[in-house]
């Protein structure tokens, strides 16, 4: 059915919001008459909705009701499944009598995400088997044990489950237990060569997505369909990314490479058995080279690749090569389950020589640094210097694309995120639509059914000393004391790295009666739990709080940035990107460096409102955004807070607040 014969937007948009007993906003109403506009003349929208606008509806009524399959793509897992169990059930059910047709919707993942029934029933190949010490994984785990617990229990749920999604299995098993039972896409027979395959629950997936209106999945998948050349997702019209402020970290994440000793030395020990000695003797003798290198290697960006190193990848790339053509040359009907075996191998050296080959080739597009990890050793890491040209050429085509976020709007205007994804500023759009231009797009904010300036206070504390690299800083842990304390717990700290963190946490149980949780100690799920159970709690960490707290109501009613976010100064692509848009003629401390803690300030400070009732502060223990040229921007970036610097009124403030929660039995 065409969108010309549906019935009028308001109507759907008002059914579908009853349903789930709701209220209309205008925020919402206007999200989703810009998104049906953006659809029906296949133009581009970058929509910024803020926290409790209804935003899946905003464009799940105008997708659904247009009639063309849709791909809604989301970073996180909590949100897939509020689309795929809430939303869309809701939605569909209040639009199918105004419709009169029942849109299908269906989720899709990687195929690691889906239990393998081939790897379940005939077991890990032997290679990975003897390294986990495990040649039958079922059999030789003890039943007692951990790891053999969950692999009885998966066992068992094999037969229970309709869908095999790791994601259904509650609780969950650990990483080890699950690789037992999953494979990648490289390592996949591929359904017309496995005994399994009419069962195979990643394939039923992919096929219940191939008949569906509404196709939910992450970014990271859409990254892969849009980016590799090989289609995993069904054709569609229409694409929205939602949590889109996202998107160009998980699609970097999929263009990047890695080569670790222990990765190389795995496909070593996986292809030895299977090709002839020749061959397997020079990959090892590769692996050797590869491996002392690696030993000496220091951390940061190698602007250009060392001699020493560039000999080393092209034995290691001409190795896998060989080993790939012999890999496909042989058979050997003695090895039981070769096909598996033969497929995991080949999986493990065609990585191997894709990343050594894109390393040797040396494009000035990417960016190549060592990385030292303490447990893990030394890696050698490729990525893109920019995904901006591989958005606009590989998302823009053929549909219209729809970005939403609670923040898009950096500085006070869309220009930022649209260059990072590959669009022209909003100003200097060709109205023409020349072919040289960049696809045609509009911004919009709908803003928030919150009052920020009646709700919230935003405080930076200009009389603290400027953050210093060694990282001490005894006036900021004084301050955030008095603040917490003030409060009655009830905070939030977030923090720009683990060390601060901990250095809080120890600081501050020392100092004061209120339950201090770290992140770390715990896993997120039960921190936040215990977190929202008791007001007087407080909650410290880094990254993952940013980004990942939705508690409503007085636990959490002080948010506390110890200082800007900015990316470590030693991050080679972060450094990289910075220094090609100075060479470019821009500023790249504010293209990137600022841009970026902009981004984490805005998430983190959506925090702290996030129903009508919520009251609160959000405390920055760093005078730069007060004092320093780019504080405004940062400023601008956050919700619209009424703003001090007024450290008594802030207590005043927290101490009301907190009087007012115990009031109230909080």
């Amino acid at each position: 059915m065409t969108e010309s014969s549906s019935p009028p937007l308001a109507d759907l948009l008002q059914a579908a919001v009853t349903t789930v007993g709701g209220t209309e906003r205008p925020g919402q109403t206007a999200m989703a008459q810009a998104v049906a506009e953006a659809i029906d003349d296949s133009s581009h929208l970058l929509v910024q909705a803020g926290t409790g606008t209804g935003k899946s509806l905003g464009y799940l009524v105008p997708a659904l009701a247009h009639g063309e399959r849709v791909v809604v793509a989301t970073a996180t897992l909590a949100l897939q499944r509020q689309l795929v169990e809430r939303d869309l059930p809701r939605t569909v059910e209040a639009l199918h009598p105004l419709l009169r047709r029942r849109p299908e919707f269906a989720m899709l993942k990687g195929r690691s995400n889906y239990l393998c029934l081939h790897r379940l029933h005939e077991g890990v190949p032997q290679e990975d088997a003897d390294e986990a010490g495990l040649f039958d994984p079922f059999e030789a785990a003890t039943p007692t044990s951990k790891l053999g617990k969950d692999l009885l229990r998966l066992r068992d749920w094999s037969d229970e489950t309709e869908t095999g999604d790791r994601d259904d299995l509650s609780p969950g098993v650990s990483d080890r237990a699950w690789s037992q039972v999953s494979v990648t896409s490289r390592e996949c027979l591929g359904a017309s060569k496995c005994a399994y395959g009419a069962e195979c629950f990643a394939e039923a997936a992919r096929e219940r997505a191939k008949l569906a209106d509404v196709v939910v999945t992450n970014h990271a998948l859409l990254a892969i369909d849009a980016i590799e050349g090989a289609p995993v997702l069904p054709s569609h019209e229409v694409l929205i990314v939602d949590e889109a402020h996202e998107l160009v970290s998980r699609v970097t994440g999929v263009a990047s490479g890695e080569l670790t000793p222990g990765q190389v030395n795995r496909a070593v020990r996986r292809a030895a058995k299977l090709v002839n000695e020749q061959a397997a003797d020079a990959l090892q003798t590769a692996s050797e080279g590869f491996e002392r290198l690696m030993e000496l290697a220091l951390p940061g960006r190698l602007e250009k690749i060392p001699e020493d190193l560039g000999y080393a990848l092209m034995a290691l790339r001409d190795a896998a090569r060989t080993v790939i053509s012999a890999l496909g040359a042989t058979r050997d009907a003695s090895v039981k389950d070769e096909d598996a075996i033969r497929k995991q191998a080949l999986g493990s050296v065609e990585n191997i020589h894709q990343v050594a080959e894109r390393i040797v080739e040396g494009s000035e597009y990417d960016v190549v640094w060592y990385e030292r990890h303490d447990r893990f050793g030394a890696s050698l890491r490729v990525a893109p210097l920019s995904v901006s040209g591989l958005l606009r050429e590989k998302l823009f085509e053929d549909r219209s694309v729809v970005l939403t976020s609670a923040t898009l709007k950096l500085g006070g205007d869309f220009n930022g995120v649209a260059a990072s994804l590959g669009l022209a500023p909003e100003s200097q759009q060709d109205p023409e639509g020349g072919e040289e231009t960049a696809p045609r797009w509009q911004g919009l904010d709908v803003g928030s059914p919150f009052d920020y300036s009646k709700q919230g206070i935003l405080y930076v504390a200009k009389h603290l000393a400027q953050p210093g690299r060694d990282g001490s800083r005894a006036d900021m842990l004084d301050e955030l004391a008095e603040l917490v304390e003030a409060a009655g717990g009830r905070t939030l700290g977030l923090f720009s790295s683990m060390r601060a963190a901990q250095a809080a946490a120890e600081e501050l149980r020392g100092r004061l009666d209120a339950p201090i949780l770290l992140q770390g100690e715990e896993t997120l799920g039960e921190l936040i739990r215990a977190f929202a159970a008791d007001a007087r709690t407080c909650l410290f960490g880094t990254l993952s709080l940013w980004q990942g707290v939705d508690v409503p109501g007085p636990s959490c009613q002080l948010v506390v940035m110890d200082r800007v976010p900015f990316p470590r100064p030693d991050d080679p692509l972060m450094s990289a990107r910075q220094k090609a848009v100075e060479e470019a003629g821009g500023n790249g401390f504010m293209a990137v460096a600022a841009t970026h803690a902009a981004l984490l300030m805005a998430q983190g400070a959506g925090r702290l409102v996030r129903a009508s009732d919520d009251r609160g502060i959000v405390a920055v223990l760093d005078p730069r955004v007060e004092r320093a040229r780019y504080g405004s921007f940062l400023r601008k970036s956050m919700p619209d807070f009424w703003y001090t610097t007024d450290r008594n009124q802030v207590r005043r403030s927290l101490a009301a607040i907190d009087a007012a929660a115990k009031a109230q039995g909080a």
